[in-house]
């Protein structure tokens, strides 16, 4: 596999490294590191004493010294029998960095914080990584924890869904891990009612009747992934809810403790356009752990 790894030295980037050190690899596998130093006076990103800009190229050549020791510690940490580290810092805005690195080096899978210091000014998951998530073609990790041994799968059934099974199912870094495929059932009040009062005693059994179908075809469409799973050696098992997805797509990670939850994504601009729309957004920010999106057609990565 090729991963690029995007780090700051700040705390969450901290643990995107812990994560990436975590993980085992298949033989051959290379990982890029990256720091990204912005350049001249986007290098403040806010207001500064004016003293401060007079002193640029000071300041962005100490940053650079930083980012190179940073890079430097990040690759010894990593390099082991079966893995080559490269690292390297470059200018410019990070997500432009990150992005351009995701298109031109091709990696199976980009993996950052989700929040990290940057230069000198936040970089929020509203911005940088998101900002990478919506531009790169790669699957992007977001990074919350250490490990990736337990697997919440979000599954509704549709063709973007299926990368995010694929990933999950093909990818020797998942051969240990446990999955819990999760479905979340929504549905409106069916047209033909009428739109009656929704507190009217004849729309309880139409409601009945929507919510049970939901279900239903919730349950049997996990239960067909899940099949899937286990046919390609994947400890795997399903739950169904109903309500909001995100919501609901949380709660499970929580309860269930998962390590990071893997959805899809239809590939287009914009994180209101992930699988689950403005879902994978809150998804995303308020998760307590990693957030892997694959893009809408993963290909497998290699060995080598």
């Amino acid at each position: 596999m090729r991963v690029l790894l995007a780090t700051d030295g700040s705390n969450p980037a901290g643990l995107a490294v812990d994560l990436v050190a975590g993980i085992e690899w298949p033989p051959d596998t290379t990982i890029e590191v990256v720091d990204a130093i912005e350049n001249g006076p986007d290098l403040f990103g806010g207001p500064w004493p004016m003293v401060a800009y007079g002193r640029t190229d000071e300041i962005e050549a100490d940053l650079v010294r930083i980012g190179r020791k940073t890079v430097e510690d990040v690759t010894r940490r990593l390099t082991r029998d079966g893995l080559r580290v490269d690292g390297d810092v470059r200018r410019g805005r990070p997500a432009d960095v990150i992005s351009d690195l995701a298109a031109t080096s091709a990696p199976d899978l980009v993996v950052l914080g989700s929040r990290g210091h940057g230069t000198i000014e936040s970089m929020l998951l509203g911005s940088v990584s998101s900002e990478v998530i919506d531009r790169a073609h790669a699957p992007v990790l977001v990074a919350r924890g250490p490990r990736i041994e337990r697997v919440l799968l979000a599954w509704d059934g549709s063709d973007s869904a299926k990368s995010a099974v694929d990933l999950v199912m093909e990818w020797p870094i998942f051969d240990r891990s446990s999955v819990r495929v999760v479905t979340v059932s929504t549905f409106d009040i069916p047209w033909w009612t009428g739109f009656p009062d929704a507190r009217s005693a004849q729309l309880m059994p139409v409601y009945v009747e929507a919510a049970e179908a939901s279900r239903d075809h919730s349950q049997a469409i996990a239960s067909s992934v899940v099949a899937d799973l286990c046919v390609a050696g994947r400890a795997a098992d399903f739950e169904t809810r109903s309500g909001d997805p995100g919501k609901e797509l949380i709660a499970v990670a929580r309860a269930w403790k998962a390590d990071v939850i893997v959805i899809g994504s239809h590939g287009r601009t914009g994180l209101q356009r992930l699988l689950l729309g403005s879902v994978a957004r809150n998804v995303l920010h308020h998760a307590p752990c990693s957030v892997l999106v694959a893009r809408a057609r993963t290909a497998t990565p290699a060995a080598s």
